[in-house]
């Protein structure tokens, strides 16, 4: 199961650069915007969860372009150093944590890292519609295409 969320996070960080290069193509900001940066402080909120430290962004912050760059970048390293060590054994330990608004919540990690995963794939969807809707081309990010491009081995 390791290897496969590992896989999964290869394909997040894919599948957001493309969404951001769709972006900042389409030179649309607004919404699709917002939303890719809420996906990339989500991402970062549960990494934090599951390390014990402090939120860093809040949950729907205002990043620029470059910013959202930025931290896809910084992300793709903080995740590859979170799972490269992990073990099976880990996947079902417990995480403790507190949501935005400060209810307690105890998950197994591995439910937390699909969350994460399919969290970000709803939001890129709902991008996705609303640049459809505007007129612009959204990045195509479908698993499958990532596997048969090469993207994802």
């Amino acid at each position: 199961m390791l290897a496969h969320i590992r896989r999964l996070f290869v394909y997040d960080d894919w599948a957001n650069r493309e969404v951001l290069g769709a972006i900042r193509m389409a030179g649309c900001a607004g919404g699709p915007l917002k939303r890719m940066s809420h996906v990339l402080s989500a991402e970062r909120l549960w990494l934090e969860r599951m390390k014990g430290v402090g939120q860093t962004f809040a949950v729907w912050p205002d990043f620029s372009w470059q910013q959202c760059e930025a931290q896809a970048d910084e992300l793709a390293q903080l995740w590859k150093e979170f799972l490269s060590p992990a073990d099976e054994a880990e996947l079902a330990l417990p995480v403790r944590y507190r949501n935005s608004k400060g209810e307690s919540f105890t998950s197994q990690k591995e439910d937390v890292l699909l969350h994460v995963i399919t969290h970000s794939a709803y939001h890129r969807g709902q991008i996705a519609a609303e640049m459809r809707a505007a007129g612009f081309s959204p990045a195509y990010t479908d698993f499958i295409h990532a596997v048969r491009q090469g993207f994802v081995e």
